[in-house]
């Protein structure tokens, strides 16, 4: 696991979308994955801000959605198919027809998970997913006692985790769903490439336990310790409870001067 700790939430932004930008320039067909939630809002931002300004293009690239509330449509204000079309979509040359997420309005929901687990696999698999961090360690709706080899699935959400979100609902706790369909952890794993990304110091609690901490079902998040290839991007705030905080900054340091070298030895 990587860990990049750089100063503030717009560096987090650029860092983040210089590995997406690097994966869709040497593979313009890439299958991504995309989170929801305040944690990637930046990122999108400045894949957009590359896509209008011609350094960028989503065109050929297909997405899959980490996960969507049961029980509301896809034109819900406050759906996650919603979220993703306004702040990735709409901004960039990323075709609509390219992105999948999973019904939450189905009529079968464990028929439409299987469904959607096949759909995944029949693109390849997912290139690169990109995650943010819940304050409880979840990633996608994988709440903490989650299976950490599970797949997609319906999924009750905890208290922490309603409240957490209500801010897209108004304030209104009471109008945010209690179940949901998400990806499931071993679904998340099977990725090639993760960048999770997190800024605050409400995230730093989380960030310490899924990098520093055990492997735990409580922090669903630390079973990416086991993945080959996870960059965690990260600001000041959010890394202020790391214990090997100068350490990573050390790595990162020492391997800028290592590519750069490597550079200069062409």
């Amino acid at each position: 696991m990587e860990v990049i700790i750089v100063d503030n939430e717009l560096m987090v932004a650029r860092t983040a979308a210089d590995l997406v930008s690097d994966l869709v320039s040497a593979q313009p067909s890439a299958v991504l994955g995309v989170a929801t939630g305040s944690s990637p809002v930046g990122l999108y931002q400045e894949l957009s801000r590359r896509v209008n300004s011609g350094e960028l293009s989503l065109e050929r690239c297909s997405a899959f959605m980490l996960d969507e509330y049961v029980g509301l449509g896809a034109e819900h204000p406050a759906s996650y198919r919603r979220f993703i079309e306004e702040k990735l979509v709409e901004p960039t040359d990323l075709p609509p027809a390219n992105v999948h997420g999973p019904d939450g309005s189905a009529s079968d929901l464990v028929a439409e998970c299987d469904a959607y687990e096949k759909a995944i696999a029949s693109c390849g698999g997912v290139d690169l997913q990109i995650l943010g961090i819940g304050t409880d360690g979840h990633i996608g709706f994988n709440e903490p006692a989650s299976s950490l080899s599970s797949r997609t699935r319906i999924k009750t959400l905890t208290h922490q985790t309603r409240l957490d979100n209500s801010r897209f609902f108004d304030g209104d706790i009471d109008r945010v769903p209690h179940h949901c369909l998400t990806q499931g952890i071993g679904t998340i794993m099977d990725a090639r490439t993760i960048v999770l990304v997190a800024t605050g110091r409400k995230k730093a609690d989380a960030i310490h336990r899924i990098v520093e901490g055990p492997v735990t079902a409580r922090w669903p998040g630390s079973q990416l310790q086991h993945h080959p290839h996870v960059t965690v991007v990260v600001d000041e705030a959010a890394a202020s409870e790391l214990e090997l905080h100068d350490y990573f900054v050390q790595i990162h340091r020492d391997n800028e001067w290592g590519r750069n070298l490597r550079v200069g030895e062409g």
